[in-house]
């Protein structure tokens, strides 16, 4: 597990996750798939960028805190997000 967290710290992945431009262009679509009922483009949009706030909330990429604190944060976050998409694509009814 602490490779994986390793690799996305040193790929970057985060920072280009956070470029301002990144945002604007998924926030566009995210608009997009809104009015036009995209629901898939939508809800792996939302995943993404709950995914991404969780893990900047958990500081993972930082150490400033103990390892097994940010990974229950970061396992807490996931689990919520991961419930709020299954109810969203396979509970709540157009």
């Amino acid at each position: 597990m602490r490779e994986i967290f390793d690799f996305l710290v040193h790929a970057q992945v985060m920072d280009f996750l956070t470029d301002p431009r990144v945002l604007f262009v998924a926030g566009a679509l995210f608009l997009v798939s809104l009015f036009l009922k995209w629901r898939i483009v939508g809800i792996t949009i939302f995943s993404v960028a709950a995914l991404v706030t969780v893990a900047r909330y958990s500081r993972l990429a930082e150490g400033r805190t103990a390892m097994d604190q940010n990974l229950l944060v970061f396992a807490i976050g996931s689990f919520l997000v991961i419930v709020i998409v299954i109810y969203f694509l396979f509970i709540r009814g157009d």
